[in-house]
């Protein structure tokens, strides 16, 4: 089976309901974003600068952070952190198996141990429950992911962080404009400002994405912020001057200005995902063969994926190719069992939440630009399929 790859450009001859469709959301925003670039462009100021700079102080108000920090990607975006702790080589992280790949290859980059842990089946996520299971006197800090663009229990897991001396670094790749109840931020806060530090992913397939690679470190400490900034340009502020062994990763101004163009729709398009959701969901509660998983009490979800848990999954989704629709797996291997950690002594059956979802996920197109009836397209089809 063909599977399109969903950082693409869309095909109309390929999928006439593609996962994801960067050309749509261009074309609302074109103007702005021409305009953007031009600014940079006759600046000639390319890399970090005023740009970054008002990037920064813009995403730090939006999120209620004291503290923003551009960085070169979403995995730089967690690497920098990691590095800031100091933390003795082989110190151990926790953090879900089931997640993309760079949560895990930072942690292994930064000189620590990844220790994996199984996720809430209902939402994807680390629990208080799944993390203690996995700690020992070695855990170092803990890296709760929000897949997909619900929350993990952070008011949990900080407690329990802050209980046992463990920095809490927040995985907002997905989850940028997604909230929850209670918090530092009073009523509701932002994911991204609950833990130490947060890590935020601006790839173009992101609810929030840039035209290339692009990311952003927040923090509540000013001293571990200050660390990541200097990690991010050599280990300096001084030009020659290195404090520390950094690297290069600067968020360059061409993203900035893309970002500032795209951050007042944001809340918007997140508006367009959840209707969309919504639709889904009163569609497929219908069809007995699909798990929609629930929007936990206290979370504000943004969806920049809408996954279910289906059986036949492979099968669904061929039926679905041929009909002309997109959709995608995230993920098919739990992180456990990859074979780059197999040092580490994962076997299957370990983590068994984690290893059925992976078997079991399946992601349907969700952009704002989709329409409802598109998604009632794909729904109708989804049960189609299971009635046949």
């Amino acid at each position: 089976m063909k599977i399109s790859d969903p950082t693409a450009p869309a095909d109309d001859d390929a999928m006439k309901i593609p996962l994801l469709d960067l050309k749509a959301q261009y074309a609302t925003i074109a103007e702005e974003v021409q305009e953007a670039l031009d600014r940079v462009v006759t600046s000639q100021y390319f890399i970090l600068g005023p740009e970054v700079e008002a990037l920064e102080e813009e995403m730090a108000e939006y999120l209620g952070v004291p503290h923003a920090i551009g960085v070169a990607s979403g995995t730089d975006a967690l690497l920098l952190p990691l590095l800031a702790l100091g933390a003795d080589a082989g110190a151990e992280v926790i953090l879900p198996a089931f997640t993309f790949f760079a949560t895990a290859g930072a942690t292994w980059n930064a000189g620590l141990r990844p220790v994996f842990c199984d996720v809430d089946v209902d939402s994807f996520n680390v629990t208080v429950d799944t993390l203690e299971a996995v700690r020992t006197e070695r855990t170092r800090a803990v890296i709760p992911v929000h897949l997909f663009g619900q929350m993990a229990p952070m008011e949990e897991i900080q407690a329990w962080a802050d209980a046992h001396g463990i920095l809490v670094l927040e995985d907002a790749a997905q989850a940028i404009g997604a909230r929850r109840e209670g918090g530092p931020g009073g009523a509701s806060t932002m994911a991204g400002a609950w833990g130490q530090m947060g890590a935020f992913s601006f790839f173009p397939t992101k609810n929030l994405g840039g035209f290339g690679d692009g990311g952003m470190v927040t923090a509540r400490d000013e001293e571990l912020a200050e660390r990541v900034r200097k990690l991010r340009v050599h280990g300096g502020r001084q030009m020659y001057h290195h404090e520390m062994v950094g690297t290069n990763s600067r968020l360059d101004a061409l993203q900035a200005a893309i970002l500032r163009t795209k951050l007042p729709h944001l809340d918007g398009w997140a508006a367009a995902r959840r209707e969309n959701a919504c639709r889904y969901e009163s569609i497929l509660r219908e069809v007995p063969e699909v798990v929609v998983p629930p929007v936990l009490p206290g979370n504000f979800h943004v969806y920049n994926q809408f996954t279910l848990r289906v059986p036949r999954r492979d099968e669904l989704r061929e039926h679905l190719s041929q009909r002309g629709i997109g959709s995608g797996v995230y993920y098919p291997v739990p992180l456990h069992l990859q074979e780059c950690f197999s040092s580490l002594g994962g076997g299957a059956g370990d983590l068994p939440v984690a290893e059925a979802l992976c078997r079991e996920v399946v992601s349907l197109p969700i952009y704002p630009e989709v329409g409802l009836a598109a998604v009632e397209m794909v729904a109708t089809e989804i049960g189609a399929f299971y009635a046949g």
